[in-house]
């Protein structure tokens, strides 16, 4: 029986946010990524780079085993979107785990789904948490029950590949990872809040480092 893992995408998701996860988990036996948004077809990411398509609209999607909602600058409008919310709603009541990539944590808050429970997402909205109920915690990802949320953007892979292990057992999440050769070594260490220095967490917040990526010119179509 296919495992069905449903990924929603809105206009201003971050891609690796859902390409992350998507890559590891379809490397699971039978997996079957279905890919959705409110409405069937392209979807633009936030830096406005590459156009996605959603093949399934949210009425073609009632039930997943996985479900997985993505951040970035389009969850500030998906928050307040009720026919998203009550979509994450009763399809969460089907899952086995619902999961959130970054600011996608605050969209499952939205829905009510963290209303008690620990939480994570991107260091910048770490503290939003608490509007929904959920108790902010800074790990690269967190499990409460059936849901896992996980912090920023790469922290989505880490987060698959621990679903992977749950699903499939330690040694098919170890040879996903060497597939796909997952071994990080960045060239700084800035990637957490806690490491960077003053400097680069300016220029993350106030933008000068390329970060308004609302104000990039979208591709025209042909």
């Amino acid at each position: 029986m296919a495992l069905k893992i449903a990924v929603l995408l809105f206009e201003g998701f971050t891609m690796l946010d859902a390409v992350g996860p998507i890559e590891v988990l379809s490397l699971l036996p039978d997996a079957e990524i279905m890919v959705t948004a409110s409405s069937a077809g392209v979807v633009w990411p936030d830096n406005q780079a590459v156009p996605f398509i959603a093949p399934y609209s949210l009425a073609d999607i009632t039930a997943a085993d996985i479900l997985i909602v993505p951040g970035g600058p389009g969850t500030d409008a998906v928050e307040k979107n009720t026919e998203v919310l009550d979509w994450i709603k009763r399809v969460h009541e089907t899952t086995l785990w619902t999961c959130s990539v970054c600011t996608g944590a605050l969209v499952l808050g939205a829905a009510g789904l963290l209303n008690g429970n620990e939480a994570t997402t991107h260091w910048g909205a770490l503290a939003r948490l608490g509007e929904f109920g959920a108790r902010p915690v800074s790990k690269r990802w967190v499990e409460q029950g059936k849901i896992l949320t996980a912090a920023g953007v790469s922290a989505g892979i880490d987060m698959a590949l621990y679903l992977a292990s749950q699903l499939a057992g330690e040694l098919a999440a170890r040879a996903i990872q060497l597939g796909i050769e997952y071994d990080p070594a960045p060239p700084f260490d800035s990637g957490s809040a806690q490491q960077a220095s003053p400097e680069v967490i300016g220029a993350v917040l106030d933008g000068t480092i390329a970060m308004d990526r609302a104000a990039r010119v979208r591709p025209q179509l042909r």
